[in-house]
This record gives structure tokens, sequence and C-alpha cells, in this order.
């Protein structure tokens, strides 16, 4: 018989196809049901106008033997078949697909094909040394058989087949030290790999499977008997067919939801919400979402990998599409099915076209609004949410520049000190007093530390709220966020809060003109540590504070420090001394009396005092500890 060769850029591209295109060797079983799936499709689709054909489409399967003893895995199915041209053109030509020339000529919504570019059933020769196929197309007299090792070419020789339809038989190869290509021969990875990538092809995948059951007892057996077991084959259909996200959502309890969420993501609990959509249109796709009701272990790591199942028609293309995902919304799990997405020849990378971006568009405002809603109508389990995934929310509104500020602002919360519990950006506005003009926040390590800053009091005097903002994230997310509807943000340890009234502004004014001097002095013992040194007078029982002038902060500081490019990060300090304190009449009669070294040992203790309560690092804690005890002596 007569070898055909494949054309010279043929041979290259299996080579390539081979070797390059898919980087997951598993997929050729979903490649093969994926074609024989379109050709039971072909055979229904002809049979609606040709009534000759006799086709039945509960009739229409596809089957996988598997044979140990031979090495040989078969996918056959009763579908439409190819006659010997048809072989030769749609196997003798790689990147030919039988497939998208059938859509071509037949445009209809009622027929749905998956393979269109050709090169899915030449994914089968990762597995296999030599793919033979055996065809008969509906309404031939006779079948043929199209054979190959590779890249070397192929046979086409008669064959006989009863019925019209494919089978593709594949001698596996032989494994090797880091390959077991035999793994293929087993029913139980061959399940899988079904309900893995083929689970809601619309056609029964059946297999014959080993199983064992126990035999009959007989009549006359004694009371010592001990039961006998026997093995049995049994035809088994191995895909549900009927995805649960196609199901009306009115047949679905929530139970199955719930279920097959935890089996498919290999979750514990419930998903705190079930997001369903379905849109025609521009992005045409059917969802089915869910927000997890815990936070995984490797969330916030570089190995968490975000992404929803991506299926075509019911066959899984990607386990995990990260580009229809923002990542603010990473944490959510889930499937997308679509007849529309473009695909590469490997079906295994998306490209990047205008539907996956119109998809991630809508999936991106169907997410916001179900959480708006959970928000809104189940503030307990919004909660749980938040304190799941909200650091992941607010990461979203610092990045990208504060592109999303506006998408995610009304979906933030933040604990309230006079609430004492999470409150949002509009409940905080809601019960502003009259004449408040900024939301306030202190952002530091602990809500009860931030609760006693200095500058809290000042601001909890005049009956106003105050957000204690107590992860590392908060501030930039704030500070980038810059106002709230007309409500400017203020850091309460950021300088002026204009709080004042204008006694207290006219006190402080007279008492940095009167002690001008030693401000000079206090600022001159700290070498550098601060830009000024001035009056306070709102401090109220505190004796001293420390804010920050310009856009760093010092919380924001002691973040950047952490890491590794940040150690020459510095805000720039301000030290405040409240004038009618009894600390401050020490420092005063120190400086008057011409103590220097008093006045900076002094200077040192209150720097050192205002870091504490700042809740930053002393720079030497132990030569604190002495002055405070030589101070004491």
């Amino acid at each position: 018989m007569a070898m055909r060769q494949f054309k010279a850029e043929s041979k290259k591209l299996l080579d390539l196809m081979i070797n390059s295109i898919y980087t997951n060797r598993e997929i050729f079983l979903r490649e093969l049901i994926s074609n024989a799936s379109d050709a039971c499709d072909k055979l229904y689709f002809k049979s609606l106008t040709d009534t000759s054909l006799g086709v039945k489409k509960e009739e229409l399967a596809i089957h996988l033997t598997a044979d140990r003893e031979n090495r040989t895995l078969t996918v056959s199915d009763n579908g439409i078949g190819m006659t010997k041209e048809e072989l030769e053109k749609n196997l003798g030509t790689i990147a030919r697909s039988g497939s998208l020339d059938f859509k071509t000529e037949n445009p209809s919504d009622n027929i749905d094909i998956i393979g269109q570019f050709g090169v899915g059933f030449y994914s089968a020769f990762m597995v296999a040394k030599q793919v033979t196929v055996i065809s008969r197309a509906a309404g031939a007299d006779e079948a043929w058989q199209w054979s190959s090792r590779g890249v070397e070419g192929y046979t086409l020789s008669p064959a006989e087949r009863d019925t019209c339809g494919t089978e593709v038989l594949l001698v596996l190869k032989d494994d090797t030290d880091t390959e077991k290509y035999g793994e293929y021969l087993d029913e139980y990875t061959l399940s899988d790999l079904v309900k893995k990538y083929s689970d809601y092809i619309h056609y029964p995948i059946t297999m014959y499977r080993e199983k064992s059951r126990q035999k009959p007892k007989p009549e006359d057996a004694g009371d010592d008997y001990k039961p006998e077991y026997e093995s049995y084959t049994e035809l088994e259909t191995l895909n549900s067919m009927v995805p649960i996200w196609k199901r009306p959502k009115s047949e679905v309890k929530d139970e199955d939801y719930n279920e097959y969420y935890k089996s498919k993501f290999m979750d514990y609990t419930d998903p705190l919400r079930v997001i369903t959509s379905r849109t025609e249109g521009t992005a045409t796709y059917t969802a089915l979402l869910f927000v997890p009701g815990r936070t995984p272990y490797d969330y916030y790591t570089k190995e968490y990998e975000k992404g929803l199942a991506l299926y075509a028609s019911g066959v899984m293309i990607m386990e995990k599409c990260a580009d229809l995902l923002p990542d603010y919304f990473s944490f959510i799990k889930g499937v997308v099915d679509s007849e529309d997405v473009s695909l590469n020849i490997s079906r295994e990378t998306l490209q990047k076209d205008n539907q996956v971006k119109l998809m991630r568009e809508s999936l991106e405002r169907k997410i916001k609004n179900e959480l708006r809603a959970m928000l809104k109508n189940d503030r307990e389990k919004y909660e749980t949410f938040w304190k799941a995934f909200g650091r992941q929310l607010k990461f979203g509104v610092y990045g990208d520049y504060g592109m999303h500020k506006d998408l995610l602002a009304e979906l933030l919360m933040f604990y309230s000190d006079k609430e004492g519990k999470l409150v949002t950006l509009d409940e905080y506005i809601e019960k502003m007093p009259e004449g408040q003009k900024a939301i306030y926040f202190a952002a530091g390590d602990e809500v009860e530390r931030l609760a006693k800053l200095p500058n809290a009091e000042l601001v909890r005097s005049k009956g106003y709220d105050l957000l204690l903002c107590s992860e590392d994230v908060d501030e930039f997310c704030l500070q980038m966020m810059r106002d709230y509807k007309d409500k400017e943000f203020k850091n309460i340890n950021g300088g002026d809060l204009g709080l004042e009234t204008e006694e207290e502004k006219k006190a402080a004014e007279a008492a940095d003109t009167e002690n001008r001097e030693l401000f000079e002095a206090v600022k001159t013992a700290l070498s550098g540590k601060v830009k000024e040194v001035r009056a306070n007078p709102t401090l109220q029982a505190h004796p001293v504070s420390l804010s920050s002038e310009g856009g760093l902060s010092m919380e924001m500081e002691k973040v950047l420090r952490k890491m590794p490019t940040g150690e020459n990060v510095e805000s720039t300090k301000i030290l405040e001394l409240n004038p009618g304190h009894a600390v401050f009449e020490a420092l005063k009669a120190a400086h008057a009396a011409g103590d220097a070294d008093k006045v900076a040992r002094y200077a040192e203790l209150l720097y050192d005092q205002a870091l504490l309560i700042a809740g930053l690092p002393l720079e030497d804690p132990v030569a604190y500890a002495q002055l405070v005890c030589g101070l004491m002596g």
C-alpha cells in the first residue's frame, strides 16, 4: 500500500503541533471527543432535511474502548462519517477543518460545531505512535481507513464498517521513565478526563467499566458462609450531558449549586452567593459564578491563580481563564460557557479580541451588582465576605492609578469609632452632623490604639465619627480616592484638620511666637528628625503628638519600609507640643534656665513618646530606656 505524503508545510505544522502547540497532553481525549460530538451534530442536522437517514437523536453516542493487552484506545461515534475524499481532504491536509466548512455551508443557529481549526485531531500523536481512522459516510456503501505514524505520511485503504460513523484507534506510545502513556488505558483516568473536559457534551460518552458484586447466597449455605464476589462489566455513561448552568434556575435547588461548587472548586464551605447570568447580543454567554465563603489559604500569595473555567459549547477550553476577571474580583469562582469565543488553533489560549473584553465587562458589572445587592439585603453575609476579601477590593481601588475607584467605592467598609462596627462610606456620610466637611480617618495597626490617638479626641469632641483603618492598604486606598461624594478624606495625623476654633488658632500662633527660640532648640536637638516644632493647643490631655506633611504619611512610611526597596523612604514629620501641659512647662523652664543638655534630653524623650503614640518603632529603645531612668534618678 503506497504511503501518501503530507505536504511540506503540513509536516512542519504537525511537528510543531505535537511538540509545541499543546502544553497539556491529556487534552487529546477532549479533542477526539469534540470531533465525535461534531460528527453526531452534523448527522442530526442533515437528518432534519433528509428523512431517509432515519436518525434519532437519542441514539447518537460516543464510545470509548481501552485495550490494555494491545495498548490501544478507541474513540468511536455513530455520526455522519467521512468518505474517502473527505478523509484525504480533512486528515491529509493539516489545519483543514471539515467542521468549519460544514458550518460555513450550513449557516444556522441550530447547529453547534465545536472544532473549527482542523488540528485538534492531530493532538492524538502526542500520546500515540500510530493513529488509524475507520469511517463510513452517511448514505455511503463503503468504509475507508486512514492510518498514519506521524510526519512520514499516511495510507488510505478500503475497510469494513456496518454503519455510518467513525472510530479513531490509537496505539499508545511506549512508557518511559518520565512519560506513562499507559495511564490513558486506565478506566478511572479516562472517566476523570471525560468529567474534567467533556462532561457537558450533549451526547452520551459511554465505556464498559469493570465492577464487582456479591454472588447470590447458595440455598444450602451454612451459618459460616462467607460472601463471595465476582467481577462483571457494565456499560456506563461517563458524562452528565446537561450542565447545571444551562438548567432553568427554577429547577435547581440551592443545595445543588452548593454541592456543585464544593466538588468543582474543592471547598468544604458553601458559597456566600450564587450568581447566574445568561446574556445574548454583543457578548453571548451563560455564566455560573460563586462568591466563596472563606479566603483560600493561598489567596494573598503569588501562587494563587485567578480565573473562570471557560467552556465553548459545553467543552472545557481553559480551566482558569484569567482574562475574564479583573484582579479585584479574582476571588470569584465559576464557569462561563460561550459559543462565540475566538480561540487560537490550540484551543488553550484566548485571543485578545473584542469578544473577550465584552464578556469581561459584562461579568464585572454583574459581580458588582450582586455584591451591592448582598450588602443591601444580607448585611451579615456581606460582612463575612468583606472580612475574607475586602482587602482585595481596597487593592483594586489603589491599583491602576485609581482607575476603578468609582466602581468599587460603594462596596468599601471601614471600622467606625462612633458606631463600633463596620460601616460603608455612604453610611458614614448619612450620619455626618451638619457642617462636617470631611471624612476623618486614622491609619495604623490596631483599632484600639487608633482610637486613643491625640487627634482622635479632637475629632470626637466635635461630634464627628472617625474611620479606624487598621490594614496596611487602607491609607493608600483612601489617598488614591482623595474624596467620596465631594467629602475629602483627612488623615488625623496628616497636619491641619481645620477643626480648631478661632480662639485655638490665635492661642497656637501666640504660643509659636512666644516660644520660637525654644522650638528651634528642640528642633536642633533632634538633629533633623523633624522638619518643624510647633504648638498645638487642641491636644487636650496629651503632651505631644507627631503629624506629617506632604503626600507621604507616617503610616505609609512604615508600610513602605517593609518592602525590599523601601529602606530610604521617610515622611516629613512635625513635632507638636501642647502649651497647656505640665510637661511643656518643665521644658520651658529648662530652656529659661539655660540648661541646653536638659532641653536636649527632654526633646529626645518627647520625640520618642510621640513615635510610640503614633505606633512607629523607636530608633534606639535602649537609649530611650536609659533616658527615662536618668530623668527619674
